[in-house]
C-alpha cells in the first residue's frame, strides 16, 4: 500500500482526519480513485498500454491541473499516488470519512472485440433520481460526457448503473461516479490514451465537470 496512504489511514484512525477534514470542508473535496495498480494492472491494449498507468498518470495531471490552472480550487485526494494495489474498501474508507462532494473512480473500458468505443459514465443503481446527490452525480456525469463528446470526439455511451462497491459504499452519503476513459481494446482510443495530450486532456474534462456542477 502507498506509504502516504497507510499515514492518511492512521490518522483517521484516530479521529485526527475528521477534524482535518472539517478545516478543508471551506473548499470543495474530491477524492480521485486511479483504478487497480500494483499487481492488478486492469484492462490491456495490444500494444501493452495498461489501464493502471493511464488512470494514475490521468489523476495525477488533475492534481497539477488543480495547481496550475485553477489556482487550488479544490482540495483534491488520490486514493494512490503510485503504482500501488489499493483494496477497495480502503478506497471507500476515505470517502467515508471526508465525505467529499464527489468521488471519481478513474478506469478504462474493454472489450472482446476491437469494434467497441466511446466514453460511459456509471453511477449506484440505487441512485433513482429526486436526491440531492442524485443530481450531483448526473450533472457531472453528463458534462463529462457532453465534452469528452464535443471537444475530444468520443462516442458518448450515455450514464448507466451498476452495484459496483466504490459506488455501492457512497450511496445516501456523498456522489460517487465512475468514469471510463474508452476502450483499451480499441486500437484508436487505445493510442490515443498513450499521449501526453491525452492525459492532460482527460484530466481537464475530469475538473471542468466538477466546476460546471456548480453552476
Amino acid at each position: 500500500m502507498d506509504k502516504r496512504f497507510r499515514i492518511l489511514l492512521l490518522l483517521l484512525s484516530f479521529g485526527i482526519g475528521m477534524a482535518y477534514a472539517q478545516d478543508v470542508k471551506q473548499k470543495k473535496v474530491v477524492i480521485i480513485d486511479p483504478g487497480h495498480g500494483g499487481m492488478d494492472s486492469g484492462a490491456v491494449s495490444k500494444n501493452g498500454l495498461q489501464e493502471k498507468e493511464v488512470v494514475l498518470a490521468v489523476a495525477k495531471a488533475i492534481l497539477h491541473l488543480n495547481q496550475d490552472l485553477f489556482d487550488n480550487e479544490y482540495d483534491i485526494y488520490l486514493t494512490r499516488y503510485r503504482d500501488t494495489l489499493v483494496s477497495l474498501s480502503d478506497r471507500t474508507k476515505l470517502g467515508r470519512v471526508f465525505q467529499p462532494d464527489i468521488m471519481i473512480s478513474l478506469h478504462c473500458n474493454h472489450a472482446n472485440t476491437g469494434i467497441a468505443k466511446g466514453v460511459e459514465v456509471y453511477i449506484h443503481t440505487s441512485n433513482n433520481g429526486k436526491t440531492e446527490i442524485h443530481y450531483q452525480e448526473i450533472n457531472i456525469a453528463t458534462t463529462f460526457l457532453n465534452t469528452m463528446r464535443d471537444q475530444l470526439g468520443f462516442l458518448s455511451r450515455g450514464v448507466k448503473k451498476a452495484n459496483f462497491q466504490v459506488l455501492r459504499d457512497a450511496k445516501y452519503k456523498y456522489p460517487s461516479i465512475l468514469v471510463e476513459f474508452g476502450f483499451l481494446s480499441n486500437q484508436l482510443e487505445s493510442k490515443y490514451l498513450q499521449s501526453e495530450m491525452a492525459i492532460n486532456a482527460l484530466a481537464l474534462t475530469v475538473l471542468t465537470s466538477i466546476r460546471a456542477e456548480e453552476q
